[in-house]
């Protein structure tokens, strides 16, 4: 069956569903943290998906934003060791170069932001994700233009709790993990501590090194909390994270395939150190005082052999050439947010407003060093930008049913950028954000919302040296956004539904491009960057329904529907195609997660499910006379069963059982190959084949 017709079907009965008779029962309440005061997802008018405990407990050995990649309309792409860069409803970067970038989507782990150093976060000990779509400017403003990931460890609890986990896989996986936690001083201190090390050679074999971890996972990472109770009315919390990634990088082939025969392969590392000091205590019966201090340092490299390729493998007369780049990046944050929040007996407007008011301060460095054979000295690069913003947010019952949500964002921004070749840039300018959004509770299983949110994305700059000064400087994207949602409970809480339809206008859309230039060697020189092209918008359906028709079975489907397109495309260079109509890369136009578990006996729990995603474009730009480069729609099976016995647990798993062949990155309309003259052509990154192996673990 096709896809899409399967994932349009899943969606008419989520719909039909939400129209079913009401239940009398309370929702199992989840959590939801993300917002200014936590409350349960029934009851939350966004569009969030929650990723649990539960379903978090076996993907410890997945990557971050392979966790991501059955959200609805929460799409990823690679160009690195692993994928690292998330879109949210097609909005999103797809890689980094030499170009500093202001992140699309806002990325946060216990209070710290990763939103550029995602490779840093690890899956072990995780609570739970939260994905929120859409703008979030009154909440994150600049960094959470498409949305923002929330990502929460496990707490420290009074009780002594802990868990040991440890997996073998095919492509010789190897990961253990151990985490616990308790009271350290009675009522007084609590702690938890995890560490995680995960190691792979990874699916690319190199035939002319005649190795088989070229493209290896080498990471290890470590959480401590401590959560002091100074007193009944405050309390202290404190998050360290120290995270040393030190991938392999040899992802890229002249012919498309797993076998690489470069002979300098590259790397992708970051190493991580960063903790969050959070304060909340309690002013008095109608306030509280929350205050957040977060910072992080983190140095990577990002390298790889340019030509893909090595000196025996072609004759002089084809003219071959032989290139290493290398990016050497040291970020330094520190951001400060602090917020009075009302309680119940600090409602305003007779009782009937709760409200938040914040600021909000941000400084971040990025310090480049290219070293490329190319150049001909090394490039230096250091962009500097300060963020400091105040907020506020009102929640306001006009009746026991209806709830108004007012909320505004003022942020002033500031970039000063400046780099070897003796450009310097300063940019200053004020953003604002906001939403408005109306409730109206049905009954206490059944939530009706529409939010009406505007998010904005800076502008910035441009690094390489051979642009024109008028291509150096890109100006801020504003995005206006429209969700209509309903959230509801069925038949004694045994269904549970999620509907949300959403609209947005894209104003001075930025997007990723790049011109080619061919050298006299006859290689083409890549040259990557930002611009504003066009006006864009979007609409579309994401739908997630839980059904337990009985004690020992659980369906789900997660759904995301996406029609994007440029409305307008600014194309000045007549070898390029205008996309006016098109849609924007990395936008499929639909995703899906269908699957459920099965209880088979009261210690054996059989898990599957089928992940796909629509064709999407690789990139922003299409050179006249090229076809316009796409990947193809795909889709994964995975499973695994579960053996529980008392504190113990053991899990078989297996992903993308089919072996379906899939792309994760592609770069069109350039040559690389002096094989065949260096013709204009698509080059891809292969996709994760099938995995397998096994999970032991014991909590206690």
């Amino acid at each position: 069956m096709n896809p899409k017709y399967l994932t349009l079907s899943f969606v008419a009965i989520s719909a039909l569903l939400t129209n079913t008779a009401t239940a009398e029962t309370e929702l199992d309440p989840i959590v939801v943290s993300a917002d200014f005061r936590e409350a349960k997802l029934s009851q939350t008018s966004k569009a969030i998906t929650v990723i649990g405990e539960e379903e978090l407990y076996d993907k410890s050995s997945k990557t971050f934003v392979d966790t991501l990649a059955a959200t609805p309309n929460v799409n990823f792409s690679a160009g690195a060791s692993k994928a690292k860069y998330v879109q949210i409803r097609g909005i999103g970067e797809r890689s980094q170069f030499v170009t500093p970038i202001n992140p699309s989507v806002g990325i946060n782990m216990d209070g710290i932001d990763f939103s550029q150093n995602t490779l840093g976060i690890s899956m072990f000990d995780v609570k739970q994700v939260e994905v929120l779509r859409g703008p979030q400017g009154t909440t994150f403003g600049s960094n959470g233009m498409a949305g923002v990931i929330n990502v929460t460890s496990n707490e420290p609890t009074k009780e002594t709790t802990g868990r040991v986990e440890a997996t073998v896989g095919n492509y010789n996986t190897k990961a253990f993990g151990a985490a616990v936690g308790g009271s350290l001083v009675e009522d007084k201190l609590l702690g938890r501590i995890s560490v995680y090390k995960n190691k792979s050679d990874g699916f690319m074999k190199n035939s002319f090194l005649n190795r088989k971890d070229t493209n290896d996972i080498n990471e290890f990472a470590t959480k401590a909390q401590l959560r002091w109770l100074a007193t009944d009315q405050h309390t202290i919390d404190l998050n360290l994270v120290h995270s040393d990634v030190d991938n392999g990088y040899d992802a890229f082939t002249l012919d498309n395939s797993r076998t690489s025969t470069a002979n300098q392969p590259g790397k992708d590392t970051q190493k991580t150190n960063a903790f969050s000091l959070t304060s909340t205590s309690q002013i008095n019966s109608k306030m509280h005082l929350v205050a957040n201090l977060g910072q992080s340092r983190t140095d990577s490299e990002y390298s790889f052999d340019v030509d893909w390729s090595n000196p025996n493998e072609f004759t002089a007369d084809k003219y071959p050439y032989a290139a290493f780049d290398q990016y050497l990046r040291d970020r330094k944050q520190t951001n400060m947010d602090v917020r009075l929040i009302s309680d119940e007996d600090g409602r305003i407007f007779n009782a009937s407003t709760a409200w938040t008011v914040g600021a909000y301060y941000r400084d971040q460095n990025e310090e480049l060093t290219r070293n490329y054979d190319y150049l001909p000295s090394q490039f230096k690069s250091d962009f500097q930008t300060d963020t400091l913003a105040a907020y506020g947010q009102f929640d306001s019952k006009i009746t026991d049913k209806f709830t108004l949500i007012t909320g505004l964002r003022l942020e002033k921004w500031e970039a000063n950028y400046s780099d070897s070749d003796a450009v310097n840039i300063n940019t200053k300018e004020t953003l604002v954000g906001g939403k408005v959004g109306l409730n109206y509770e049905a009954n206490e299983d059944a939530l009706f919302y529409t939010t009406l949110s505007k998010g904005y994305k800076p502008g910035g700059v441009n690094a390489d040296n051979s642009l024109t000064a008028a291509e150096k400087e890109y100006t801020t994207e504003s995005l206006w956004n429209l969700d209509l949602g309903v959230n509801s409970s069925h038949m004694d809480n045994k269904l549970t539904s999620r509907l949300n339809f959403f609209y947005g206008k894209r104003d001075d859309q930025q997007i990723k491009s790049s011109n080619t230039q061919v050298r006299a060697d006859g290689s083409t020189d890549f040259i990557d960057f930002t611009s504003n092209a066009a006006k864009g918008s979007y609409y579309g359906l994401e739908s997630e329904l839980d059904y337990y028709p009985t004690d020992s079975l659980h369906f789900f489907t997660n759904v995301g529907l996406l029609k994007s397109k440029f409305d307008t495309f600014n194309e000045a260079n007549p070898a390029y195609v205008s996309l006016s109509g098109r849609a924007p890369a990395q936008s499929p136009s639909y995703q899906f997660n269908v699957g459920g578990d099965v209880l088979l006996s009261d210690s054996l729990t059989l898990k599957a499910n089928i992940e796909g995603r629509g064709a999407a474009y690789y990139s922003d730009r299409q050179t006249a006379g090229l076809p316009a480069y796409k990947a193809d729609a795909y889709k994964l099976i995975n499973s695994s069963l579960e053996y529980t016995n008392s504190d113990w647990t053991a899990i078989l798993w297996a992903r993308n059982i089919a072996d379906e062949d899939y792309t994760t990155r592609g770069f069109g309309s350039f040559g690389n190959n002096p094989g065949n003259g260096y013709i204009s052509e698509l080059y891809t990154q292969q996709g994760m084949p099938r995995t397998f192996g096994v999970t032991v673990s014991r909590d206690f």
